[in-house]
């Protein structure tokens, strides 16, 4: 009996200490869900995306630990420099630390300081400021100092300014790196006054190795057959020049060498400069690889449809916009169609897609019109296939339509103009054909 009752009492007291132990847990879960809410509802009265706050939330753990109230204060501070709401908002991903409560006291008051230097900063300045300053654990004040002293190269504040908003890093930890940078510029002969240029419309030079990549690229382009002279005014004109990789000057220039299509299409990618060529060929490259493609595939759809090189990157990239969140094809479509980016967006693309959506709506199209399809048969074909038995889309595809004439490019008649004369022959032209004629034989 004895033993019974212990059993029991034992019992008990592990029900009860298995009941503290849920109540505590419920507690802890409750209480941190409560607080998850709080952050939520905080960040989204500052304009925090809600779709974006639970990974905010779960990739920094660390705000849990910090009190509502300094959070607010921080956020209120980070508002109040009149920096736009996205850009907080990428800060915050960027770099959440920021909201630290002493580190913006701190920058907020040696902000007139540097303003001081610099008067009027931009939105982005301000952005890399804060940035390099939580980063480096540098105040306003010390990173003015390194400005100045970047200023005592030769640089005007407006390329320093420029230099801050594109590639901050570049000032704050490297500064031997830049020098360096410029001594290179000017041996190679680029004028000291463009430098300043240079630097301002491409601040990541800076950052760009003399040993491991500025020498080996002047190299390169010296042995594809530039000289220094033409090197130097591409240089000057478009200083991106410096930032392409090893090799990939060569590949594009092995890419315009080998174009087969008609001499005019030929004639307008090459341009007046083989040099700017390649580098337009680098950019419809980058353009492409930024949507998905892999640097081979890239080439590829340059080599078959080269009239891309023709257009303008910004029109590239309106199509390939069109093509992946209206047309909802993937970019690996292009692979196959590569005719899409060379054909006129206005005039072709739209139209068709307008007609073929209108007719899937309704149901009079029972297969699936794909990339190629649209785009390769000609403005009559398509026409005959997909407008002419419907004619409510004379309207949507707008050419071939009824009420349209086409112009002739020549008047009627014209053709009589050039039909040579006929002249009347004698009879003594004809013996003398005869005469000529038997001689031969």
């Amino acid at each position: 009996m004895a033993l019974v009752a212990a059993s029991r009492k034992v019992g008990m007291r592990m029900r009860m200490l298995g009941d503290s132990y849920s109540f505590s847990f419920s507690t802890e879960s409750q209480s941190h869900y409560r607080k998850q809410i709080s952050l939520a509802n905080l960040f989204k009265k500052y304009g925090f995306p809600s779709s974006l706050l639970p990974s905010f939330l779960s990739q920094n753990p660390s705000l849990f630990h910090s009190p509502l109230p300094q959070l607010n204060k921080s956020l209120a501070t980070l508002f109040s420099l009149r920096i736009p709401q996205n850009a907080i908002v990428s800060l915050l991903r960027d770099c959440p630390s920021i909201l630290d409560c002493t580190f913006l006291n701190n920058f907020q008051s040696r902000l007139p300081e540097f303003k001081s230097r610099f008067p009027n900063p931009s939105p982005s300045t301000l952005v890399n400021l804060l940035h390099c300053s939580r980063r480096f654990h540098l105040d306003p004040l010390h990173l003015s100092h390194k400005l100045d002293s970047f200023m005592g190269l030769g640089f005007s504040q407006a390329t320093v300014v420029r230099v801050l908003e594109g590639f901050p890093s570049g000032l704050v930890t490297s500064g031997g790196e830049a020098v360096r940078v410029v001594e290179f510029l000017v041996e190679f002969g680029v004028p000291r006054d463009e430098i300043d240029r240079v630097v301002g419309l491409f601040p990541r030079v800076l950052g760009l190795g003399v040993e491991d990549r500025l020498k080996p690229l002047i190299c390169e382009l010296r042995g594809l057959g530039f000289s220094g002279r033409e090197i130097r005014k591409e240089i000057v004109r478009d200083p991106r020049i410096l930032g392409m990789e090893i090799g990939e000057f060569s590949r594009c220039l092995r890419l315009l060498e080998t174009l087969k299509c008609r001499e005019a299409i030929k004639e307008r990618a090459l341009g007046e400069r083989l040099m700017r060529a390649c580098f337009e060929v680098k950019l419809r490259v980058d353009c492409l690889c930024g949507h998905g493609l892999t640097r081979r595939d890239a080439f590829k759809v340059l080599w078959k449809e080269p009239r891309v090189i023709t257009y303008d990157v910004g029109d590239i990239e309106k199509k390939i916009e069109f093509l992946m969140h209206r047309m909802k094809f993937s970019v690996d479509c292009l692979l196959d169609a590569p005719e899409y980016l060379g054909v006129n967006f206005e005039k072709q693309i739209v139209p068709r897609y307008n007609v073929v959506e209108y007719l899937e709506a309704k149901g009079a199209i029972g297969f699936e019109v794909g990339l190629k399809d649209l785009i390769k048969p000609s403005r009559l074909r398509f026409y005959n296939l997909y407008v002419k038995p419907y004619p409510e889309c004379e309207k949507i595809y707008g050419r071939f339509s009824g009420d349209l004439q086409v112009k002739r490019k020549h008047p009627l008649g014209l053709w009589k103009l050039f039909k040579p004369h006929k002249f009347p022959e004698s009879d003594e032209d004809v013996r003398n054909m005869k005469c000529f004629m038997d001689s031969l034989v």
